[in-house]
């Protein structure tokens, strides 16, 4: 499988009609250069696009009339545009890529294009400033305001356009996994800017034994858009009670920090800012080790949500002691395997006979599917409980499902297919946030079938299918039909 990753040339192949925000105004060739001006001064623009018959058949520019008024002298208004135009136009189809009208502007000297149809109609014109609006969004771009932020209110303004970067990598065809890389890495570093901003402005430090740690889908670096927060923290075991009241209070001011930014808090509340979910090495082992051992079902979805975890800021030995005693405490108890297995099992993909794609009949999702609960959920987590037994413990699911079919644990052909259908799941649960956050509404999990297109709908299906899959793997992997239930 491909590691591909969204980059700053994916830019340059987004169409034309997309980046193009300036509409057409057009003159005839025969009105007086002095109507024309009065035109591009009520208009508040450079230039005119000279069309007859909406047919662009040259341009006339600031410059034209700017070197007309220092030669013409009293006899301005004798001159009509057709005396003084660039005549011909340097066009671009509406469905032509940016970087075609990158190079016609620098190879003719010009910052104006005009974008016409299939039929050689004028649609509108594109410019420099276009351009420079569009490669704000970039991700170099925003990098660059991010780390040159002076305050966490400018790292606010800044997140609120992360969403524009999203929706036009999106449009510049980026695949899902390099969308979801694209967007942790955005995560992390508003996260780590955060840290910094609130040592250097307000003297609040994380102490030298201590790590900061995402956790669930954040964890395994493969968020969507960012709809809440989940973390914890762990520090040793020698820290002082100075040093434990500075990780308390770290962590509270940079929840609150998330929160202000845009980032809600967890509604269950499974953030560091609760001392449930701050705590020193030895409590943690002692959690984990009941988590484990007695795997009720309270404590295998504590375990669940802290499993896939990783250090944001701070000491990462932390969290390199803490895996390796997962894995060895899993080790001396392996029937947690199949306890766990047993609970992903219990929730099959919605598909019923023949592939119908079955909906919820009930509560706020009524006639749709929940993304989340019927497949993206039963695909990382088993992921992850294959990759704990195997002792891969980073990386997101296609990290993991590609390390477990190198090891043999998987086949290439499955990998293949459960990677195929994490990847459409998630990127139906993306186009459903983006909506929905355009609509002004909070981003959902849940879609309509019904109204997907029939290609759509197919891709649906066999993803769901793929989740049926792994949930077969699981089954047989951990002879869970041998356990007495």
């Amino acid at each position: 499988m491909p590691n591909n990753h969204f980059n700053e040339e994916s830019f340059f192949f987004l169409h034309i009609d997309s980046v193009c925000r300036t509409p057409a105004i057009t003159c005839t060739p025969d009105i007086s250069v002095i109507e024309a001006a009065r035109l591009m001064s009520e208009q508040n623009i450079a230039g005119l696009v000279v069309a007859e018959a909406d047919v662009p058949v040259g341009i006339l520019s600031v410059r034209d009339l700017r070197d007309l008024i220092a030669t013409a002298g009293e006899n301005l208004a004798g001159y009509k545009v057709c005396n003084i135009m660039h005549a011909g136009v340097i066009t671009v189809q509406h469905q032509a890529y940016v970087f075609e009208a990158i190079f016609k502007m620098a190879k003719n000297n010009i910052h104006h294009l005009a974008v016409i149809d299939e039929e050689q109609q004028l649609i509108g014109v594109i410019n420099a400033i276009d351009l420079l609006s569009q490669q704000t969004r970039s991700p170099l771009y925003l990098t660059q305001e991010m780390e040159a932020a002076e305050s966490i209110e400018e790292l606010k303004e800044i997140n609120g356009r992360i969403i524009d970067m999203v929706r036009s990598a999106m449009a510049a065809g980026a695949d899902t996994r390099s969308l979801v890389h694209l967007i942790a890495h955005f995560n992390d570093g508003f996260t780590q800017r955060i840290i910094t901003l609130m040592e250097t402005l307000e003297g609040i430090t994380l102490p030298a034994k201590a790590a900061y740690l995402a956790l669930g889908s954040e964890g395994r670096g493969e968020q969507t858009l960012r709809t809440d927060q989940d973390s914890a923290m762990v520090y040793a075991d020698d820290i002082s009670p100075t040093e434990l009241d500075d990780c308390a209070r770290f962590a509270e001011r940079l929840v609150d920090a998330l929160e202000f930014v845009g980032i809600p808090r967890c509604p269950g509340n499974t953030m560091a800012s609760n001392p449930q979910w701050r705590h020193s090495m030895t409590e943690w082992q002692q959690l984990l080790e009941r988590w484990i051992s007695v795997p009720t079902g309270e404590h295998m979805v504590s375990f669940g949500m802290f499993q896939d975890f990783r250090t944001i800021h701070g000491d990462k030995a932390l969290e390199k002691t803490l895996h390796d005693f997962i894995y060895a405490t899993t080790q001396l108890n392996m029937l947690f395997f199949p306890y766990v297995a047993r609970n992903i099992v219990r929730f099959p993909a919605p598909l019923g006979m023949f592939g119908r794609i079955k909906v919820e009949r009930s509560g706020v999702n009524r006639g749709k599917v929940d993304l989340k609960k019927s497949g993206i959920f039963a695909l990382a987590v088993g992921t992850s409980l294959l990759a704990l037994e195997n002792n891969v413990d980073e990386g997101t699911t296609w990290d993991k499902l590609e390390k477990l079919s190198q090891m043999g644990v998987l086949s290439a052909q499955s990998c293949e297919m459960l990677s195929e259908a994490f990847s459409q799941l998630v990127n139906f649960r993306l186009q459903r946030q983006l909506s929905d956050l355009a609509a002004g509404n909070k981003p959902g999990n849940a879609i309509d079938p019904q109204r997907l297109p029939g290609k759509a709908q197919r891709q649906l299906r066999e993803a769901l299918r793929g989740v049926n899959q792994l949930l077969r793997i699981i089954r047989d992997h951990y002879r869970l039909d041998s356990i007495s239930r």
